[in-house]
């Protein structure tokens, strides 16, 4: 049986998924999926994504597995919130629109709050100004809109903590002088984090589908580039993927000569059992990405608070910390580091659960 010959609930019942909401709206365009994965530790927060795939099936399997994430990104970084995400089926540089983006709020806010949503891939803080307008189940909004502005510098500095982390893990010291790091994809995050690397002395090499992205990084940053095909073959200490997920897989980590996997994207392994396995079977410390990359939904939840920028760095910073006690749970149990993240997420999630239904 095929993915695609799976019922969406029984995809659903596969992690345990609350609701699953699917959107269209022939006026403007808007075909939208919203996941709702789990609300134990209050509404669900996620980004929405705004991408070309292939299919409504790629969609829902992108949305399920990103929610999900969600959840224990939240969890993990000790927030009060739920795991939630949404996906619009699109080009986000010819399709988006003002009434598009519009429509998409008046679905969120048929939620009742139960989601609330912010910027990902493909969308921006100007986007969830025209979401604002339709509902108030938004973070991720610009400073002068009463936001926290974009969340990407606090995102890239907790990759650079927990690349930082790694390198402690694997060698005793957190001194990239000279470590040669691979960043795959270079949109905000990714340019952000390019930034901190070359600050610190890292040999910084970058790979981006969009050229004009790889021109502005290569110049403003003096660091090298290769194509996108050429990722893999590259020599590097440090692999940190910062575009898509799925891209440690089979083909890729026969390919990969990095001690190092640690980046921005969500669910950068194909499947977590069989390539977290592997991965520790290769020597390579895995930093789970949700776990890094938990920045910007630190970010969204000070905006929720009353936005303080030094406070989400500060929060942002303990990513180190935690990275440190995963690979210390990861060793102690001879277990692969993601399955160590997951058991921290998921006692935590149950440990309050128990707690709210006593009230």
């Amino acid at each position: 049986m095929t993915i695609s010959e799976v019922s969406v609930t029984e995809r659903m019942f596969t992690f345990d998924h609350e609701q699953v909401v699917f959107c269209q709206d022939a006026a403007t365009g808007l075909k939208s999926i919203i996941a709702i994965h789990n609300t134990t530790l209050g509404p669900a927060v996620g980004g929405t994504r705004m991408w070309a795939y292939a299919n409504e099936n790629e969609a829902l399997t992108d949305v399920l597995r990103l929610s999900r994430g969600m959840t224990y990104k939240n969890a993990l970084a000790g927030l009060n919130i739920g795991g939630g995400k949404a996906v619009i089926i699109g080009d986000a540089r010819t399709q988006k629109s003002e009434a598009l983006m519009r429509r998409f709020g008046k679905f969120v806010d048929g939620l009742g709050g139960k989601y609330i949503t912010a910027e990902d891939v493909g969308i921006s803080t100007k986007d969830m100004e025209l979401v604002k307008m339709e509902t108030d189940s938004v973070v991720g909004l610009p400073e002068y809109y009463g936001g926290g502005g974009d969340p990407s510098p606090v995102t890239a500095y907790g990759v650079f903590m927990g690349i930082k982390a790694s390198v402690k893990e694997l060698t005793g010291s957190d001194s990239l002088t000279g470590k040669k790091v691979l960043v795959q994809g270079v949109g905000h995050v990714g340019e952000y984090l390019v930034e901190h690397l070359t600050k610190e002395g890292a040999e910084v090499t970058i790979a981006d589908i969009y050229e004009d992205r790889v021109k502005a990084v290569t110049s403003r940053y003096g660091v090298k580039a290769v194509s996108t095909e050429d990722v893999y073959k590259q020599k590097m200490d440090i692999y940190s993927p910062c575009a898509l997920g799925a891209t440690v897989n089979d083909d890729t980590l026969s390919q990969l000569t990095c001690s190092v996997i640690c980046g921005a994207a969500n669910n950068q392994l194909k499947d977590e059992k069989i390539h977290g396995a592997l991965v520790r079977e290769k020597g390579i410390i895995y930093a789970p990405d949700y776990l890094v990359n938990a920045g910007g939904i630190i970010n969204c939840f000070w905006e929720m608070k009353g936005y303080n920028r030094q406070a989400a760095l500060a929060q942002a910073e303990g990513i180190y910390n935690t990275a440190l006690n995963i690979f210390k749970k990861s060793s102690e149990e001879n277990i692969p580091t993601y399955l160590a993240a997951n058991k921290l997420a998921e006692a935590r999630i149950e440990a309050i659960g128990k707690i709210n239904s006593k009230l």
